[in-house]
């Protein structure tokens, strides 16, 4: 087996999509749809196949099905599966509709991964490790992230939204002991503790390493020291946007990973981000090296492997 290029990190999902839907039902309503996907997702699990699709060497470790592991074993995806025979796996339901959103999910083995996954990561053989979950303890998981780097692995995280974190006074620490943070526009001002993009954005200057804000149809940005680049989005035609961000990571830390510069990592997430919105789910849009812009194309080819 090749060595890994990107190791993925977090929880998995048996997703099903609800597309097309007129509008979210009401309490005590039904609205039906005619476009229905269902499909495996996770932020881990989507930028993980997001960077396998365009070339690299991927590995994920999650909990879930076996549907699910045979499918990311067709797109070549290695898997470690810390679901035991006997335990159920996780199940996302999405409603959506052209504009808007709602989820609910059954969390399943996800009550019990992260203990699991803290052991399975201790000792990786990767050249990046990319987080996607909310860690409960963010002292414990600092430790690990300052052990890869001790080792020449550089790490990277997607937290998500979740308030919980602001409470865990070890967060700041996590943050800045990360090579990479990705968050969206939303995202920036929560952990910021700010109250508007604007000043968030000064927070993350001063970010010991480097930060990436996606927002969506508008681009995407790159924060490090005195850098602050901004890099338009492709528009598509969206069908689906679940998992967008997710592929967005997947895109950019190809290209990082590639050797190529931060304003063609940001082009290449933009890409890979908006073409996953393609269809339903955030699987079966992800381009392939074939699909990629010429000048895109161009840039990966002078990185070399």
């Amino acid at each position: 087996m090749p060595p890994t290029d990107l190791l993925t990190v977090g929880e998995g999902f048996e997703d099903l999509v609800f597309v097309g839907l007129e509008r979210l039902p009401r309490p005590g309503e039904e609205v039906k749809t005619s476009t229905f996907m269902q499909t495996v997702g996770g932020g881990a699990v989507i930028t993980a196949v997001a960077a396998a699709r365009l070339g690299l060497h991927c590995q994920v470790i999650t909990g879930v099905g076996g549907a699910a592991v045979a499918r990311l074993r067709q797109e070549h995806v290695a898997v470690t599966n810390l679901k035991r025979p006997d335990e159920p796996h996780a199940i996302t339901a999405s409603l959506s509709t052209r504009v808007n959103r709602s989820f609910v999910t059954f969390n399943g083995i996800n009550d019990l991964l992260e203990g699991r996954l803290f052991e399975a990561v201790s000792q990786p053989d990767a050249r990046h490790v990319h987080f996607a979950f909310y860690p409960h303890d963010c002292g414990r998981w600092e430790a690990t992230v300052a052990s890869l780097r001790a080792h020449g692995i550089t790490s990277s995280w997607d937290f998500g939204w979740n308030e919980g974190l602001m409470r865990d006074r070890r967060f700041p620490h996590l943050l800045n002991a990360l090579d990479y943070v990705f968050m969206n526009e939303q995202e920036a001002v929560l952990y910021s503790r700010r109250l508007d993009l604007k000043s968030a954005i000064d927070v993350w200057q001063a970010h010991p390493h480097h930060v990436i804000v996606k927002m969506g149809p508008k681009g995407s940005r790159y924060l490090s020291g005195n850098q602050d680049l901004h890099v338009p989005s492709r528009r598509v035609r969206a069908i689906d946007t679940t998992g967008a961000g997710d592929a967005f990571n997947g895109g950019f830390l190809f290209a990082l990973l590639r050797g190529l510069a931060p304003r063609a990592a940001l082009r290449i997430g933009n890409f890979v981000g908006a073409m996953s919105t393609r269809s339903a789910g955030g699987i079966d849009s992800l381009p392939r090296p074939e699909e990629l812009p010429a000048g895109l194309a161009e840039c990966i080819d002078e990185a070399g492997p």
